[in-house]
């Protein structure tokens, strides 16, 4: 049954839509309720290394020593508002994506189709399903044609299913092929799906692979800090120091050298990165591909709108009487058809080419077409119109009454048309298979030499061929392949023009070790002239569907750029090939069969203009734009998440071992015990605090989209960062060590607080991105720091802080040389990062 037109008389008008919407809320599944303030709290008191602050916050209560609790106290209170602060905000982030990456539907209202969230999808609504949507709510078919769906997501059975007129649709499941009209009838927690997400809501978020990581890091500093902090206790008895205090010093000592502040600055991190990503049209789905793309190393990409504009245009039309040239550009309405004056043999091919398309062109505005449908249709009704503007008007006499829709395994489309007794069955789709069909070998081998020709110069070619005659083909001839049925009425030769950025898209990829692999449907010849011209495998092999699924890409899978006449579910293998080599692998689509390979890729990349509503729920990042130049952008953010990460982890974990050390050190260097409880908690929530936070949103340094990213495996501290945090924590220890050395014997306590906090904030600015400009939105750290280094000279020049802290004024000689003393490791961590930046070859 055909489902060119709506019945008038379906759907619901505007006016009715919004009072059902009131009535019945949201089409949208239960979610967990949102979190109260107070819950968030609990959690962050929950934290290990909280819990040891309020043993010891109890302790000291309990011993008298108010200065030094309510320094603890301070300390809990400070890094339990930033925790709940930063949760609240990567919430919010995450909840701003999830209304970005809605989907979508089309419904009728007031009689003209729609398209709007499906979230605004009532019952009584009307939608249009067509091949590689997502049934949006429970509803019966009122039409369909050729209709199946994959329910697989909610009774499990793997092979789609036919459903007519009168079946019903459940949400949630996917057209796999055909299309149809269905009357929505439960919606929201009423439907099918929303019945299970209402038993699953109560799920909580998982935490991302480099969460998990991090945690396991943190649990053994716990360990080996605890192990340090009981030493630095029983070092203390040993010299005969009082119990009470040096609990509470060890206590301290364990808290100050874990960065606590840690899981919270990478979750907003992550959030805040996928939310800087939807700024530049990329849209991520599921939060731990953030940092999975800072790690791709292959990139699968589709051509057609992705490498291309994906504004198809036929240039060349070609019969068994002659070829022609189709002049003009993309979908403007300026052109015309060049060729012989004998131009009758044109008329059956385009004729043909108007009947057997489901696209529709709308009015002109500023003589441009605009389009409804698949691009490459459009472009061949602007062919038709440019040709015979009369050609649709004849188009309308044919009443289309039998369809196979176009099948990417089959790779062709047949349409079944009736006028008065006269039957006409259209073909159309890649030549080597419709030239199959056609009567008169001979013909068919000229076309076959004339697709050649066209490919090679970088054309995609469709051949059309029809069948007339009194009598309607069986179902089962249209289904079987109509082999030696039809003639042959001519080639389309469509050309989509590369992307104006697209080879430099291509050059940024490799230039950050990111190996870009071509994937087409498209004749060999046509992929190899536009690879070419992107720079892709320039001297690289060209493999076709059929070698994938013999298998014999595998063993030279890093030798093949290009991969042409491939067929969706191939892209599985090709993907595998290379995850096999242990790379990671981001992979485009936007077709119904390009799921699975979304889903086996390390990221799935979905395209969001022109994508199926299936294969943007398989991805993992969406592709507003439908331009692969957002994917450098994506890597980028996810590389440069990675190492702030890491530069917060050398900064934080240089000062804790610093703290360590100086506590462990000073005294066989003769001196009193360097620094109190309360001054180690205050350096800590100085150096930990809002600094500790502002490294999470400093700017990519240039220098990570000009190397290779580190395998997903890598320890975090691996890639030199252990070394680093190393010779970090040793220049702070000795630095501070030397300015208790040098300090009166009644002076050292304050002398080593001063200049251990300050040099922490100096390394911290040493080692921070590089920036260029004046912004102040990317001075945040410089800031952090600035003020953190107030409040460290304050605590040694305001009398209230004294008391609390039990530190001395400074003359202001000796705090210049302390000032200078703590500068030291800064400038040493420079000039140490200019001299290797000296050795880096010039790219």
């Amino acid at each position: 049954m055909t489902t060119e037109t709506p019945v008038a008389s379906w759907g619901l008008s505007s006016a009715e839509a919004a009072e059902r919407l009131a009535e019945v809320g949201a089409n949208r599944a239960p979610r967990p309720k949102p979190r109260s303030p107070l819950s968030r709290v609990v959690d962050q008191l929950r934290d290990p290394m909280i819990l040891l602050l309020l043993a010891a916050g109890v302790i000291v209560v309990l011993l008298g020593d108010l200065a030094d609790a309510g320094i603890i106290a301070a300390v809990i209170v400070l890094n339990t508002t930033i925790g709940v602060v930063q949760e609240v905000r990567a919430a919010n982030a995450i909840a701003s994506l999830d209304r970005l990456s809605a989907p979508h539907a089309t419904v009728l209202r007031d009689g003209e189709p729609v398209r709007l969230d499906s979230a605004d999808v009532v019952p009584g609504d009307v939608v249009r399903l067509e091949a590689g949507d997502i049934v949006p709510a429970d509803g019966t078919l009122l039409e369909s044609a050729a209709l199946q769906v994959d329910e697989s997501a909610m009774t499990g059975e793997s092979v789609p299913v036919a459903r007519g007129e009168g079946e019903e649709l459940l949400s949630g499941t996917v057209v796999t092929r055909g299309r149809g009209w269905a009357e929505i009838s439960r919606t929201g927690a009423d439907s099918g799906l929303g019945r299970i997400a209402t038993a699953i809501a109560s799920v909580g978020a998982r935490p991302t692979p480099l969460q998990q990581r991090l945690s396991r890091l943190s649990q053994q500093l716990v360990v080996l800090t605890l192990a340090l902090a009981a030493l630095v206790f029983g070092l203390g008895l040993a010299r005969g120091e009082d119990a009470a205090e040096m609990l509470i010093l060890a206590v301290s000592l364990a808290v100050a050298a874990i960065p606590e502040s840690l899981p919270a600055v990478v979750s907003v991190a992550l959030a805040m990165g996928a939310f800087r990503m939807a700024k530049q049209a990329a849209l991520v789905r599921w939060l731990p591909a953030v940092e999975t793309l800072g790690s791709v190393t292959v990139l699968a990409s589709d051509k057609t709108g992705t490498l291309t504009e994906g504004r198809m245009v036929v240039q060349h039309l070609w019969t068994p009487a002659g070829s022609w040239e189709v002049t003009g550009h993309g979908y403007g309405t300026a052109g015309d058809v060049v060729g012989p004056d004998e131009r009758g043999s044109l008329t059956p091919l385009l004729s043909d080419a108007v009947l057997c398309n489901d696209a529709r062109l709308s009015a002109p505005q500023d003589d441009t077409w605009g389009i409804v449908g698949d691009p490459m249709e459009a472009a061949l009704l602007i062919a038709a119109a440019k040709y015979d503007d009369a050609l649709a008007a004849d188009a309308g006499d044919w009443q289309r009454v039998e369809e196979v829709p176009f099948d990417a395994t089959l790779q062709r489309m047949v349409t079944v048309h009736r006028r008065a007794d006269t039957w006409l069955t259209i073909c159309k789709g890649a030549p080597e298979v419709v030239l199959e069909l056609v009567q008169d070998q001979q013909v068919a081998e000229q076309a076959r030499e004339a697709t050649r020709q066209l490919a090679e110069q970088g054309f995609r070619v469709l051949a059309i061929a029809d069948s007339r005659g009194a009598t309607r083909p069986a179902t089962e001839l249209l289904e079987s392949g109509l082999e030696g049925e039809l003639v042959l009425r001519g080639l389309a030769a469509i050309s989509d023009p590369p992307r104006a950025d697209a080879a430099h898209v291509v050059a940024a990829c490799a230039a950050a070790g990111i190996h870009t692999v071509l994937i087409t449907g498209d004749h060999p010849a046509t992929a190899r002239a536009i690879a070419s011209e992107l720079g892709i495998g320039v001297d690289a092999e060209v493999a076709d569907g059929d070698m994938v699924l013999r298998g014999e890409h595998v063993d030279r899978v890093d030798r093949i750029g290009v991969y042409a006449r491939t067929r969706p579910e191939q892209k599985v293998d090709i993907v595998s090939a290379w995850q096999d080599r242990g790379d990671v692998v981001a992979m485009t689509g936007d077709g119904v069969n390009d799921a699975p390979a979304l889903r086996r890729a390390d990221i799935g990349i979905a395209m969001g203009a022109r994508g199926t509503e299936v294969a943007r729920q398989a991805a993992d990042l969406v592709l507003a734009d439908d331009n692969l130049r957002t994917v450098v952008t994506a890597v980028g953010e996810g590389r440069r998440i990675y190492a702030n990460i890491r530069m917060f982890l050398r900064y934080g974990l240089a000062g804790g071992l610093a703290e360590v050390a100086v506590i462990l050190v000073g005294p066989f260097l003769g001196m009193p015990v360097p620094l109190g409880p309360g001054q180690i908690l205050w350096i800590n929530m100085l150096t930990h605090g809002v600094p500790g936070v502002a490294f999470g949103g400093e700017p990519m340094d240039p220098a990570v989209m000009r190397r290779p990213s580190p395998p997903p495996q890598k320890s975090v501290l691996g890639q030199g960062l252990f070394r680093q945090i190393l010779v970090a924590g040793a220049l702070i220890t000795l630095v501070s060590l030397v300015a208790g050395l040098l300090a009166p014997e009644s002076r050292v306590q304050t002398w080593v607080f001063l200049t251990l906090g300050l040099a922490q904030l100096g390394v911290g600015l040493a080692i921070r991105s590089p920036r260029s400009g004046l912004a102040w939105r990317s001075r945040g750290l410089e800031v952090a720091i600035a003020v953190a280094a107030g409040l460290q000279v304050l605590a040694v020049t305001w009398s209230p802080l004294r008391e609390l802290l039990g530190t001395h004024p400074v003359p202001l000689p000796d705090a210049a040389a302390l000032l200078a003393l703590s500068a030291v490791p800064g400038v040493v961590l420079v000039v140490q990062r200019w001299a290797a930046a000296s050795k880096v070859p010039a790219r």
